[in-house]
């Protein structure tokens, strides 16, 4: 049962998550032989704030 953790920077309308939600369970699919039904997609929503690059807080 694959289970994939996609961690995102909040703004993606419920629209784009479900696309990509879509597009990755069938790449998962296609390449591991899983069935769809045991594919599970876990999108961790992160406020900018908690996110820091290069030593920096993003903003």
């Amino acid at each position: 049962m694959p289970i994939v953790t996609v961690s995102l920077m909040e703004g993606r309308t419920p629209e784009q998550k479900a696309a990509m939600i879509s597009e990755v369970t069938d790449a998962i699919v296609r390449t591991t032989g899983a069935k769809k039904e045991a594919v599970s997609i876990i999108i961790n929503d992160m406020k900018k704030e908690n996110y820091g690059l290069g030593g920096n807080q993003t903003k």
